[in-house]
C-alpha cells in the first residue's frame, strides 16, 4: 500500500504477525489431527483441544488484520466509488482509511479494558484446562495493537497526500484493488520464480 521506507518497521511487525499467526495455525491443525487419531485410534484425548483452537482464531485473526491491511485485501464494497470522479475517490479513500485508524483505536482500547479487568481479578478460563485468560488476551491485545499502530500511520499519510494534492497517489495506495492490480501482482510473482529458476540451476 505504501511505500516501505516511512513505515518499515511496521510493515515488518505486520509480516512477522501473519507469520507467526500462520505457523499457529499449522500447529492448530497438527494437534487437532493428532486428537483424531487419539480418540478413533486409542480412545485418548487430549482435552481442551477446541479450547486452544478458539485461542489461536482470536489471536491469529488480529495478527493478521495488518497484513491484509498492507495488501489491500480487506473487503470494500467498491460498487459506487468507482463510478465516481476522481477528484471524489481521493477524498472518499482518506476518509475511509481514517474511520478504519479510529475503529482499529476503539477495538485496541477495549481490548487492553477487558485485559485489565482481567488481570485484576485473575481469572480462568471455565474450562478443564482453567487457562489464565491474560495469556491469550495478552497476545490478542499485541495483534491489536500492531493493526492500530499501522492504521493510525497510514491515516496520517493519506491525510498529508490529501492535503498536498498528490491525489493520483493517494488513490493508487489507497484505493480498492483493481482487477489489473491483481494481475500486475501476479505476473512480478511468477516473474521473480520464472528468473531465478536458471540461478537455482546454474548452483
Amino acid at each position: 500500500m505504501v511505500s516501505p521506507h516511512p513505515y518499515r518497521l511496521a510493515r515488518r511487525l505486520a509480516h512477522g504477525a501473519a507469520i507467526a499467526a500462520g505457523y499457529a495455525a499449522l500447529g492448530l491443525s497438527l494437534l487437532i489431527t493428532f486428537e483424531v487419531i487419539a480418540r478413533k485410534l486409542f480412545s485418548y484425548s487430549l482435552q481442551g483441544v477446541d479450547e486452544i483452537g478458539g485461542y489461536v482464531l482470536a489471536i491469529g485473526v488480529s495478527f493478521s488484520f495488518a497484513y491484509a491491511l498492507l495488501h489491500r485485501a480487506h473487503t470494500r464494497v467498491d460498487v459506487l466509488l468507482t463510478r465516481l470522479p476522481r477528484p471524489l475517490q481521493a477524498p472518499l479513500n482518506a476518509v475511509a482509511i481514517t474511520l478504519l485508524a479510529a475503529f482499529s483505536s476503539f477495538m485496541l482500547w477495549r481490548a487492553i479494558e477487558t485485559l485489565e479487568e482481567t488481570l485484576e481479578f485473575g481469572s480462568l478460563a471455565s474450562t478443564p484446562l482453567q487457562t489464565p485468560l491474560w495469556i491469550p488476551q495478552s497476545l490478542w491485545v499485541v495483534g491489536l495493537g500492531v493493526f492500530c499502530m499501522l492504521t493510525l500511520l497510514l491515516a496520517v499519510r493519506a491525510l498529508v497526500l490529501l492535503a498536498t494534492g498528490q491525489l493520483g497517489v493517494l488513490d493508487r495506495e489507497y484505493g480498492p484493488r483493481s482487477t489489473d492490480d491483481e494481475l500486475s501482482e501476479a505476473r512480478k510473482e511468477y516473474g521473480s520464480d520464472i528468473t531465478a529458476e536458471p540461478g537455482r540451476a546454474a548452483s
